[in-house]
């Protein structure tokens, strides 16, 4: 009975999120194919594809282009595991400089980090063993909010909850945290 009385009092609520959620901008499927957008550290680039009879590479081009070399006739699925290889290595070689300054900042430790695809969360954070977990599509997010994320889950490693102590500490920390916050959620890729 209490948590349909709350459901009840959060319902307008919870029919505004739902619309937001059902009007957002969505990026659509992604082909792989010449000409296509795609973005790196809030950057867009067009897609270039090419032949080759090495292994799968991709190289930024300028600032226009981001160059996929594969094999004739990939199918999408690799064409997408290529790119989303190449995702991985730039935010992990991206995250180390991030974590250890905010590791100063917090004063804290991160025991374990990794970079894995999720589907709702930008990072989490196992607060007694100090494990990050950062979610892969942030390599495409500006910098700026790749450190937002951290900052936010290193602030767990000090304080579970979200509660006034842990959004005071961001504060302190990171006064631009809540635009930042709105802008990773909202920037289209």
């Amino acid at each position: 009975e209490a948590v349909r009385l709350f459901v009840i009092t959060k319902m307008q609520w919870i029919k505004d999120k739902r619309e937001v959620l059902i009007n957002r901008e969505r990026q659509t499927e992604r082909q792989y194919v010449a000409g296509e957008n795609h973005y790196f550290l809030g950057q867009r680039y067009r897609l270039k594809v090419q032949d080759t009879t090495s292994a799968p590479s991709v190289v930024p081009q300028g600032k226009t282009y981001l160059v996929l070399s594969i094999r004739e006739g990939a199918s999408v699925e690799r064409k997408a595991e290529a790119m989303k290889d190449w995702y991985r290595k730039e935010l992990k070689a991206l995250l180390p400089s991030l974590i250890e300054k905010w590791e100063k900042i917090l004063d804290v430790s991160v025991k374990h980090w990794d970079v894995k695809q999720m589907k709702t969360l930008w990072g989490s954070c196992n607060h007694s063993t100090a494990r990050v977990l950062f979610n892969l599509e942030l390599a495409k997010k500006p910098v700026q909010c790749i450190e937002y994320v951290v900052a936010h889950e290193l602030t767990h490693i000090r304080i579970r909850l979200h509660n006034d102590e842990f959004i005071a500490l961001l504060d302190e920390h990171l006064p631009t945290w809540q635009m930042l916050k709105d802008q990773l959620n909202e920037f289209i890729v």
